[in-house]
């Protein structure tokens, strides 16, 4: 059975229905839980925010060895997340109650999630009186004894946050329609980031002042924000469980089960592959704030750097969640990925450029937001991405297998990327002291190299799990494979997204033209003002190098546009595609993208001319080249993946067009 819906249906009288599992909605009532569920992301991320935000701060004051500081914040709740959660997972898949099987296991833990917060908010109260009730306290000195009681009690908290962690995400498969996973992703994203926007700038600066009344502050609205939505938020009804989920067995037993279930397929293990890769990635931006000291930015300037890239993400997710539902999740991820390896391996150029702060603020804040969109179509995904292809009748088992290989990468990572900084900075202060650039920063100018590394990883892990999704059924008909059932996969709805356009694909085509051709223009244009400011260096390179190479880049891309082009006309008239045909909507993205960073380019040229460096100058020209070629090479790799598959274009839609 095929089952396809769309992304309404309408009743006799007209009015738009929205169908998850066995609940309907009107548009009214879908956006009221769209409301609710948003409310609880709201009070739920504020107390996620202040938690590790403050707790480090008293660790700080207390001269708490960084080793144990990492220990309580970092180690422990990863640990908690690879034992804790997956059980907790399960037995929510597995919970048939009249609330639902969600529901109850927030509201059971949400007393004492709360409890944990205000003894966290008066540790030091507390510390104070245990040394006083218990004698053998007394013997350890009063900063000790708080240490202790803060590790106690953060382990209280993560232990029953992650009954909350474990089954709130789940939630929004149950009860938000497919068709709307997008843009409610979109909305979740937005709430979150503007939680941590208005904590970091209005309640923050009290954190050590207040810290009580933030903590009782935040338990309150948890309690009472929370609380409201688990009541105005309805589960629908579940499948009966199938037999072998109803039996009991032994834990050994159980835990096979688990893990056989969860990573026996090949497609399951290339998306937890590449959730790991992103944990290590993630560990390397935690980072980047030495980065851009490192550049010569001030605090204030990197907060301001900071506020901006926020506030260009939240607009940005607002456009981007829509697409994700128009274009699939998966597929707008794996474009993402695949053209973002553009990003961490033109810091290269920073290795040898030194520019006043205030110039590199300018020059990497119009980069990074160029990287907006893309960054925000990523992080709408995110939970698109299992919701549309995990199993749903073990989708929080699933997650929490995910949530696994996440945390051992994120453990691993914070070890393997603190050794890559120091073996970084103990080599640049051997061999290249001699250079005035290497300074006790220098390591941090390198940060690219872990972060590029990892995106290559995920650039081959990630193209590899599309082509198999694409076998799997892809657009038409992708249901997530379940060895455990007699079919070999469970049935799923399916929403029906946007086709592959011709129109579309042909801007795209002309914007990625402009970029490969208008930088060979604009490498020839430059000949003159390096003439006029006696630049003879940058003249020469350019000459013998940058201009050659730029026309050996334009022709590769004429050869490999000319294979698109001919696709299209081949799809046009029936026939079958030779190499295979981009998606429009993506290759739009990013050839809109990268037409725009030809003004950033201008940008660098106008300050190395500013500054008459001619070095300055023939790197970020041969910058620009790799970024190109780099380009190219995505391309590629996307057509190479599409083959076979995107065979049809200027159809409403992949499964109207019949594609299998």
């Amino acid at each position: 059975m095929n089952e396809t819906i769309h992304s309404s249906a309408r009743e006799e009288t007209g009015n738009s229905l929205f169908r998850c599992g066995t609940l309907t909605y009107t548009k009214t009532a879908l956006t009221m839980l769209f409301v609710w569920l948003l409310w609880g992301d709201f009070c739920f991320t504020l107390m996620e925010t202040v938690v590790p935000s403050i707790v480090p701060l008293h660790l700080k004051s207390l001269e708490c060895p960084n080793w144990l500081m990492g220990m309580i914040l970092s180690t422990i709740p990863n640990l908690m997340g690879m034992t804790i959660s997956p059980y907790i997972s399960v037995k929510s898949d597995r919970c048939r109650s009249r609330w639902g099987r969600r529901i109850p296991f927030i509201v059971a833990s949400m007393p004492f999630l709360c409890v944990s917060l205000v003894l966290i908010g008066f540790h030091n109260e507390i510390a104070l009186w245990l040394r006083q009730v218990i004698p053998v306290l007394a013997d350890f000195s009063p900063a000790a004894v708080t240490i202790g009681l803060l590790a106690v009690l953060m382990v209280l908290f993560q232990f029953f946050n992650q009954f909350v962690n474990s089954t709130f995400n789940y939630l929004f498969n149950d009860v938000v329609p497919q068709s709307h996973l997008g843009r409610f992703a979109g909305a979740f994203r937005i709430v979150g980031t503007g939680v941590s926007a208005l904590y970091n700038f209005f309640l923050f600066q009290f954190a050590e002042s207040h810290s009580r009344e933030i903590f009782l502050g935040s338990a309150i609205l948890y309690a009472v924000g929370f609380g409201l939505m688990c009541l105005m938020v309805k589960e629908g009804k579940y499948p009966p469980l199938e037999p072998e989920q109803e039996q009991k067995s032994s834990r050994w037993e159980s835990l096979r089960q688990f893990f056989q279930e969860s990573f026996g397929e090949p497609f399951y293990q290339l998306l937890f592959i590449s959730s790991g890769i992103l944990a290590f990635a993630g560990v390397a931006w935690g980072f980047q704030v030495f980065f851009l000291l490192e550049m010569k930015m001030n605090l204030q300037e990197i907060g301001i750097y900071n506020g901006i890239l926020m506030l260009a993400g939240m607009i940005a997710t607002f456009f981007a969640a829509v697409f994700v539902d128009r274009w699939h999740p998966l597929r707008a991820y794996t474009y993402g990925v695949i053209f973002t390896i553009t990003g961490p391996v033109m810091n290269w150029v920073w290795l040898f450029i030194d520019l006043p702060g205030h110039i590199f603020f300018y020059l990497s804040l119009s980069a990074q937001l160029l990287y907006a969109f893309m960054n925000a179509l990523s992080s709408a995904c995110a939970m698109p991405i299992t919701m549309r292809l995990f199993p749903h009748s073990r989708y929080g088992q699933f997650c929490s297998a995910r949530g696994i290989v996440y945390s051992i990468c994120t453990i691993l990572g914070g070890f393997l990327v603190g050794g890559f900084y120091d073996i970084v900075k103990s080599l640049s202060t051997a061999y290249l002291s001699a250079y005035p650039i290497v300074g006790p920063g220098y390591c941090y100018r390198l940060y690219f190299v872990w972060a590029g590394g990892a995106t290559l990883l995920n650039f081959v892990v990630i193209s590899l799990a599309y082509r198999r999704w694409l076998k799997l059924g892809g657009d038409a008909n992708f249901h997530p494979p379940a060895p455990w059932t007699k079919e070999g996969f469970e049935h799923i709805p399916i929403v029906a997204p946007t086709g592959y356009s011709s129109r579309w694909l042909k801007w795209a085509l002309h914007f990625m033209d402009f970029v490969q051709y208008g930088s060979l223009v604009m490498a020839v244009v430059m000949l003159w003002p390096f003439h006029v400011h006696g630049m003879k260096n940058a003249n020469f390179w350019f000459l013998t190098a940058v201009i050659p190479l730029s026309i050996g880049v334009s022709f590769l891309w004429y050869l490999l546009s000319r294979r698109i082009r001919l696709d299209i006309a081949a799809a046009k008239r029936g026939e079958t595609p030779k190499y295979g045909i981009p998606h429009h909507g993506m290759m739009m993205v990013f050839g809109l993208k990268f037409s725009l960073t030809l003004g950033l380019v201008i940008a660098q040229f106008v300050v190395s001319i500013h500054l008459e460096n001619s070095l300055y100058a023939t790197l970020f020209a041969l910058g620009n080249i790799v970024t190109n070629l780099l380009l190219i090479l995505c391309t590629y790799v996307v057509i190479r993946m599409e083959r076979g598959y995107s065979t049809k274009v200027d159809e409403a839609s992949m499964i109207q067009a019949g594609v299998n």
